[in-house]
């Protein structure tokens, strides 16, 4: 079969395709389950491309890959903890090797994935034989102390029955089965010694991970006072998941998802934003159905979009992690569809956008985003789509006539998130009927043969159609359709046409939009769950790029898989080829203010940036506005600035992702990229804000490697290009620093100006003041910066370091370390570092030492950063 023949010479092969012979969803989870169980025989392969290509007898290449790399993308060392909490419901216990196997089959792919367990039934089943009926109020377990006493012996027992099958396996693991979770009292009087969690602390999780080993946790909580209480081991899981933000959270049992109350069916997928008020009210969602739509939506709503639930049974893990078509339920916040009957109700820049990246007809050039807009003034039409237009789609409906779809616009993230399928049974759900149109080399062609009832190919483009079942009443649809100038003369006579090829082996599906289960649509998918970003290539000026930051920025956009570096502008290089630059040839231009504007107006790139000097970029940007204002397609390019020039200006956005957020970078054309002592400097102070003294200034010292000083024009090289050397040497430093700009340094009035928009209401009048004093050192580059703050309030160590964890948490390039930063720490690292928390043995101030790399985070990690989330691009594309 087509799955095996991925996984040549393994002496499993028989077994592994006699498991995956069947698409069917019996015949996948059997494959699933014997790939699974081989481990114990793998020893002599048992490396993660062994158990690889083991995974593709449950699904594609494609996905296992996909998936295998967003997983291992989640976590890093700083965070080791991003990829799954996976809640393993008492019941699946005592299936303690089938779920040892699963969970060593991920940590073998290099995944670790945090465990929690309850033990419901084992403890009811102890508790009864001693003579002992369980008592429940509200579904809650009353706990007295001699039950506490039996569920804290079974929770150790039945935790380390897992540890032990797990170690079993050759898989490391580690029982942390206290100091995890702080709790008060739920309701003492009531339900006794059961516990509501205040904190969770994540550092035995993180420590088991960064040591190789899965941590295996039990529900169990303390108070402040050391009084052991019993949690629900569901609530557990989701507080820990909101400590964590994982992008997985999955619920074991032994239903293996959720089911629908009158169908019985199970639903493969619910979309809360569009579903759940509706969902709530169905006469079938009650009881414990209802309150657990209810604890997945609040969970959901505290994490990031990029985090989904799924509930499934032990032996489809593997199924429901890494193919699209899934297992169990996934649940996930989507996003709410629209239907508007105009132009003006989605936006009409917006939706020019759309036309004009997305359509090939205006791609092409047999349309123009004008044709099409005017189009739509002949029929009415309402359009389909939701709220980020990942997918945006048209019908046309004159009164009387057949409907006909009349664009179908889907970016990358539409299709795998399976939003096209959420719009289409929108369409499906207003239209009995419809007619639509494709390319026949559309490279998804397969997804309309798949919802279409018949269709046929003429001249370059297929035809589809649902609701319609006699050929005759087609025909006779077609040449009315034609007749009035709807669709091109194209379709006549009605004629078949052979689908796309479809590899029968593929053990695929569909998570259909609607939770009221469906039959599954054989080769296609539900999609990850996950808001995936743009992957389109665009094109990227750069002007200024002789000094040091161009040249980083040049080198790092080398390993970007979607920006384009087109042009790169410097007078002294002009002619010059880049060196620094490797995905293709570009030589330096020297382009004039004159070129920047009709690069701008002819829509050459997509972004500019500008690596000039303080005072220099304005005539370049006006140059760009006045070239945006001219173009005919309405759009603008971005704009990123490394100077220092509209870092005070209000129409520009600040790009410091960490503290001012993303969504203004993502809606901003303009951006102004930080300073890099303000960048440290910021970062430093943010977390101590709420202990600022009133009227006392921060004061930070910050010492920079003489990169930061900048570049002057040298001598020419043998060929005659000019050379870059840098204005301070490390000889003139004669091994120590110099400090300079003692007082007013720019950055200190910018770091100043954007601190206090993060000051209290109570303050804001006041505005924010720090005293910075930079200084020069003989390294190449690298600062290090030195905090010291007087505190409104007395503080321990430890509580400013707490400040600095929650502050950063979930922050990929902040990493923040116990001891004092050094040079190593910092240099050539995309990350800002930050450690040596240390409090005055008064209290009441605070010293944390901060550093980065002046050229990377410090300028074109950050420049880098700012330009992938104004392009739609994942954050950290590009960045290593």
């Amino acid at each position: 079969m087509h799955a095996i023949s991925r996984v040549p010479k393994l002496s499993l092969r028989g077994a592994l395709r006699a498991a995956a012979v069947s698409g069917s969803r019996a015949g996948a989870r059997t494959s699933n389950v014997v790939a699974v169980r081989t481990l114990a025989s793998l020893s002599a392969q048992s490396d993660r491309d062994t158990i690889t290509r083991l995974l593709y007898s449950i699904g594609t290449k494609r996905e296992v890959e996909r998936y295998l790399r967003i997983f291992s993308s989640s976590s890093d060392a700083s965070h080791p903890a991003k990829f799954a909490v996976i809640k393993v419901g008492g019941a699946v216990l005592d299936q303690v090797e089938e779920l040892a196997t699963n969970l060593s089959f991920l940590y073998r792919v290099g995944l670790y994935p945090v465990v929690l367990h309850g033990a419901g039934p084992q403890l009811n089943n102890i508790i009864e034989s001693a003579g002992v009926i369980p008592d429940y109020i509200d579904g809650i377990r009353v706990t007295d102390a001699k039950t506490l006493q039996i569920a804290r012996r079974v929770f150790l027992d039945e935790n380390l029955k897992l540890v032990a099958a797990l170690e079993k396996l050759g898989t490391r693991a580690r029982p942390i089965t206290s100091g995890v979770f702080t709790a008060d009292y739920l309701d003492k009087d009531k339900y006794g010694l059961v516990g509501k969690i205040t904190k969770v602390d994540k550092r035995p999780i993180e420590a088991a991970i960064r040591a190789g080993a899965l941590p295996i946790l039990t529900s169990l909580a303390e108070s402040d006072a050391g009084q052991i209480l019993n949690v629900n081991a569901d609530i557990a899981a989701g507080e820990l998941a909101k400590e964590l933000e994982p992008l997985k959270i999955v619920f074991l049992n032994d239903k293996g998802g959720l089911f629908h109350g009158i169908t019985g069916q199970k639903l493969d997928l619910i979309n809360l934003d569009q579903e759940y008020e509706d969902l709530m009210k169905q006469p079938w969602v009650k009881y414990g159905t209802k309150l657990k739509l209810r604890e997945f939506k609040e969970l959901l709503d505290h994490l990031p979009r990029t985090s989904s639930v799924a509930v499934i049974s032990v032996d489809s893990l593997q199924r429901e992690l890494f193919t699209d078509s899934g297992a169990g339920t996934l649940i996930r916040r989507g996003y709410k569809l629209f239907r508007h009957k105009s132009i003006d109700s989605v936006g009409a820049d917006r939706f020019r956008q759309v036309i004009h990246d997305r359509d090939p007809d205006v791609l092409s050039g047999e349309e123009s985003v004008t044709g099409v807009l005017n189009s739509l003034k002949e029929t009415p039409y309402t359009i389909y789509g939701d709220e980020p237009l990942d997918v945006v789609a048209i019908v046309s409906h004159p009164e009387g006539e057949v409907p006909i779809l009349t664009k179908l616009l889907a970016s990358r993230n539409g299709i795998m998130n399976g939003i096209v399928d959420n719009v289409f049974n929108a369409i499906k759900k207003d239209h009995r009927r419809l007619f639509w149109t494709a390319r026949a080399d559309d490279e998804n062609r397969a997804w309309h043969f798949e919802r279409a009832d018949g269709s046929f190919t003429r001249a370059g483009k297929s035809l589809f159609w649902y609701g319609v079942h006699d050929v005759n009443e087609v025909e006779k649809i077609i040449k009315a359709i034609e007749e009035k100038g709807r669709i091109p003369r194209t379709y006549l006579p009605v004629g078949p046409s052979a689908p796309p090829h479809k590899v029968a082996s593929t053990p695929s599906g569909v998570r259909s939009y609607s939770t009221m289960a469906r039959r599954r649509v054989p080769g296609s998918s539900r999609g990850y769950a996950t808001a995936a970003p743009s992957t389109e290539q665009k094109r990227l000026a750069l002007i200024g790029a002789r000094g040091y930051t161009g040249q980083t920025l040049t080198t790092l956009l080398s390993e970007h898989p979607y920006l384009n570096l087109t042009h790169v502008s410097s007078r002294q290089l002009a002619g010059f080829p880049l060196t620094t630059y490797t995905k293709a040839p570009v030589t330096f231009s020297d382009l004039s203010v004159q070129d920047v504007e009709r690069m701008e107006k002819d829509g050459e790139v997509d972004a500019w940036v500008m690596a000039l000097p303080n005072g220099v970029c304005k005539p370049f940007v006006d140059a760009v506005d006045r070239g945006a204002a001219e173009r005919k397609d309405g759009k603008g390019s971005v704009i990123v600035d490394l100077s220092a020039d509209y870092r005070f200006e209000d129409g520009w956005t600040y790009g410091l992702p960490e503290l001012y957020g993303r969504d203004a970078i993502r809606a901003s054309k303009r951006i102004s990229n930080p300073g890099c002592y303000a960048t440290s400097s910021q970062l430093l102070i943010a977390p101590l804000l709420k202990h600022l003294k009133p009227d006392a200034w921060p004061t930070v010292f910050g010492v920079s490697g003489y990169s930061g000083a900048g570049t002057v024009t040298g001598p020419t090289d043998p060929d005659g290009r000019p050379t870059t050397l840098p204005k301070v040497t490390p000889e003139s430093l004669h091994g120590g620093i110099r400090p300079y700009a003692l007082t007013d340094h720019i950055h200190e009035r910018e770091a100043g100006r954007h601190l206090s928009r993060l000051l209290s209401a109570s303050a804001v009048g006041t505005g924010m003041k720090l005293a910075f004093v930079p200084s020069v050192a003989p390294w190449f580059s690298g600062i290090i910066s030195v905090l010291s703050m007087p505190l409104n309030e007395r503080v321990a160590a430890r509580d400013v370091r707490a400040l600095y964890e929650e502050k950063y948490a979930g922050e990929k390039l902040v990493r923040i370390k116990s001891e004092v930063p050094t040079l190593p720490d910092i240099e050539n690292q995309h990350c800002w570092t930050v450690g040596g928390f240390q409090v005055h043995s008064e209290g009441d101030r605070a010293v944390v030492v901060g550093g980065l790399d002046n050229l990377l985070k410090g300028a074109a990690t950050q420049c880098l950063q700012n330009l992938n989330l104004s392009l739609g691009y994942d954050e950290y594309a590009g960045i290593p």
